[in-house]
């Protein structure tokens, strides 16, 4: 206490600064209580914050991982085809994943209506490609806009700049993946060097414009003949917030006669990419799903039974699986989840706690 302090305290008679004393006291416990007790709204936040399994900012869970999945969009719409899997598969998917081109229909509309209703209680993904489809149902037929006329801005004021606004008006942190498989796309859509610089571009493109509720995902084949294009086309750890890779079981489809548990589909892309891009970056399966045995039509339940024990054991940066609930074109196709072994599985699978985890 300072000189002129001690001198206020003798001039006071002594039941006053008792007086004053009390007082003091009791704003000190007002105080301290004020600070306990939570403001409304804060509670959710704080408790958010205490918990340990409470997702980071890049979006990733560390006790878990998050069950999502492409979900086809119905006659009724996105919303309720995603209601319809979660009503048969008795849970709620942590993320939703859609697929979007950088044309002029609704399909170039990042962040649609529908995407935003499903925010309210789903995290989002987005596969951002540059193309312009033939149509506005993600038709096969598509244009590229091509990476080098991308990264030189030809498209900032059409098309990147004017998504890079809505998405930052739409204020929650969603994930974009940048020409997902990229690996599969060159050199019609340009060279390796070229979709770094167009990657590069639109990344720093939306960083410009404040649109920093962004998480960028990196996404792959994971075909392990293309691992000089995976090294090539890395934009670098500072534009890459999560990297993805794409590994099925196709058995049948495609002509493939090798029949590949969840594990031998999974674990080689998982080991290279831990060896060769990055030893921390979180992972995601970005897509994946089993096709039909059709003279064992129980191993596709069997298939997916296995997915919460090798993601805990065998891939544990994989902080995300996203199921691809579609069929792809050509004979014996079927990825969906439309067999009932298939949904049974898959159903299973979700209930495993290491695939529930809180949501932001």
């Amino acid at each position: 206490m300072t000189g002129a302090g001690h001198r206020l305290r003798e001039l006071l008679p002594a039941a006053r600064r008792r007086t004053l004393t009390a007082i003091g006291a009791g704003l000190v416990l007002l105080l301290g209580l004020l600070l306990f007790v939570p403001l409304p709204g804060a509670v959710h936040a704080r408790g958010r914050a205490a918990d340990p399994c409470a997702a980071d900012a890049l979006l990733v869970p560390p006790c878990g991982a998050w069950w999502g999945a492409y979900v086809p969009t119905g006659p009724d719409g996105l919303v309720a085809s995603v209601d319809s899997l979660e009503q048969r598969t008795g849970r709620r998917l942590d993320l939703v994943y859609t697929y979007h081109d950088m044309g002029g229909g609704t399909d170039g509309q990042l962040l649609d209506p529908a995407e935003q209703q499903l925010g309210r209680d789903h995290l989002l993904m987005l596969s951002w490609e540059s193309d312009v489809w033939s149509d506005d149902d993600g038709g096969s037929a598509s244009t590229p806009l091509g990476w080098a006329k991308i990264a030189a801005g030809d498209y900032d004021a059409t098309v990147i700049d004017p998504q890079a606004e809505r998405v930052k008006a739409y204020g929650r942190t969603v994930l974009i993946a940048l020409d997902q498989e990229m690996d599969s796309r060159t050199p019609a859509d340009g060279s390796p060097a070229d979709f770094v610089a167009a990657y590069r571009h639109v990344v720093d493109r939306f960083r410009q414009l404040g649109a920093d509720n962004v998480r960028w995902v990196w996404t792959i084949t994971g075909y392990m003949a293309h691992t000089r294009l995976f090294s090539a086309m890395y934009p670098g750890d500072g534009y890459v917030d999560w990297i993805g890779y794409d590994q099925y079981n196709y058995y049948g489809c495609k002509r493939d006669p090798h029949w590949l548990s969840f594990a031998q589909a999974e674990l080689p892309a998982y080991t290279w990419l831990r060896a060769h891009i990055s030893a921390t970056k979180p992972l995601m399966l970005a897509e994946y799903s089993t096709a039909v045995d059709a003279a064992d039509p129980a191993a596709q339940q069997q298939w997916y039974q296995q997915v919460p024990g090798v993601l805990q054991r065998q891939l544990p940066g994989v902080k995300a699986v996203v199921q691809w609930d579609s069929s792809v074109p050509g004979p014996d196709c079927d990825l969906s989840l439309d067999t009932p072994p298939a949904l049974a599985g898959f159903a299973e699978a979700g209930r495993s706690s290491y695939l529930r985890q809180p949501l932001p």
